[in-house]
């Protein structure tokens, strides 16, 4: 009977200590990683139209100043990543925060990501974010050193970068992704005045091979208050295809439909192909080419005020030099071409517009801090 109490007491003490240690290191209790990242795109461009002031085109949201050096987009980033949750805090400047974010109020132009998200089940594939985030449209992202082209598309300049509201993501398997969304609307930080009904966006992301991603994004809602509220339907598909090592290609599709007055059953209608080839010439070079086509004949997305409303053709031919994945230096050549004279110059419009552009981009990523070494000590 004396000898069991001792046993009793070593057992009971080991029984906490193994319960305090596991409370110790229960997943939410784990250090997260704290990450500093951030981003810079230096650019100039000549519009062989030489327009009259240094703003280019109303359509367009990045290098769109003409003659002039100046900054597309910088901004700076603190990220926490935990199995559990995450958090993403970054400020931008630059000509894309004056030009993207012209409806926002105040401080809001310089914020360009500012969300927080919790994982909501032991496996970790199904995570709820909510705040300030990257759209789920498009294949183009705001930061240009992601894209092949210097220059953005017609079709991802007139869709959302930004969204905020919240998504819920689900992960079933590596290869599929499904993610559904409750908006304050098309682009918009702060909802519009006069405006109470949410919108709602899905994605459904598929990658049967390492090679091949394929995705279907949507948007439903509306852009107006709800005395004017026209509803806008809205799809974006697009495919990426390693087809090589050297060559890649990119096929888009954007088409989307809008109520042409409150309650009506008229819509208008746009929509946009666009290709991208881009094929690797050794570890530093790189070339892309990339056609377009962007129609909005009742002006949803473009107005133009003309009888044909917007209906332009793109080429675009791109040179990109990487000394560093940190940093790529380009140089494009951009050609659109109107049924209408659309594009200012000097004098009269005209219906062509050509310019060259070259930028600097540098973007680096730096954890703050480490996770212990979890490894045996060397004696």
């Amino acid at each position: 009977m004396k000898l069991i109490w001792p046993f009793k007491t070593v057992l009971l003490f080991t029984l906490l200590s193994f319960k305090l240690s596991a409370q110790d290191n229960h997943p939410w209790k784990q250090k997260p990683v704290l990450n500093i990242s951030g981003f810079a795109d230096v650019f100039y461009v000549y519009d062989f139209n030489q327009p009259q002031g240094t703003e280019r085109q109303l359509f367009l949201f990045n290098h769109n100043r003409h003659n002039t050096f100046n900054l597309n987009m910088g901004f700076v980033k603190l990220a926490v990543d935990h199995k559990r949750y995450r958090a993403n805090l970054a400020l931008q400047a630059g000509t894309y925060a004056t030009d993207n974010y012209a409806a926002e109020p105040g401080i809001l132009k310089h914020l360009f990501e500012a969300n927080a998200g919790i994982s909501l089940n032991k496996r970790q594939n199904l995570w709820l974010d909510a705040g300030v985030f990257a759209s789920h449209i498009g294949f183009e992202s705001a930061i240009s050193i992601d894209n092949s082209t210097m220059t953005r598309s017609i079709l991802a300049e007139n869709s959302p970068y930004y969204l905020s509201g919240a998504k819920l993501t689900f992960t079933p398997s590596t290869k599929l992704e499904i993610v559904a969304l409750l908006l304050n609307g098309w682009q918009r930080i702060h909802r519009l005045a006069g405006q109470s009904l949410p919108s709602f966006g899905t994605q459904l992301k598929y990658s049967p091979t390492a090679k091949i991603t394929l995705n279907w994004s949507t948007f439903i809602g509306t852009n107006d208050p709800d005395s004017t509220r026209r509803m806008r339907y809205f799809n974006n598909f697009y495919g990426q295809f390693q087809l090589s090592e050297q060559l890649s290609l990119i096929t888009g599709f954007d088409i989307g439909a809008q109520q042409s007055t409150k309650g009506s059953l008229d819509y208008g209608l746009w929509f946009s192909p666009v290709i991208i080839g881009q094929y690797t010439i050794n570890s530093a070079w790189k070339t892309a080419i990339r056609a377009e086509y962007y129609e909005d004949e009742t002006g949803i997305m473009i107005f133009t005020g003309t009888q044909n409303g917007f209906r332009t053709t793109g080429l675009s031919l791109n040179f990109d030099y990487a000394p560093s994945p940190k940093l790529v230096c380009r140089l494009e050549g951009r050609l659109l071409k109107s049924r209408e004279a659309l594009f200012e110059t000097k004098t009269l419009p005209t219906n062509n517009n050509l310019i060259i552009g070259a930028s600097i981009a540098y973007k680096f990523s730096e954890k703050i801090n480490k996770q212990p070494n979890r490894g045996k000590s060397k004696s």
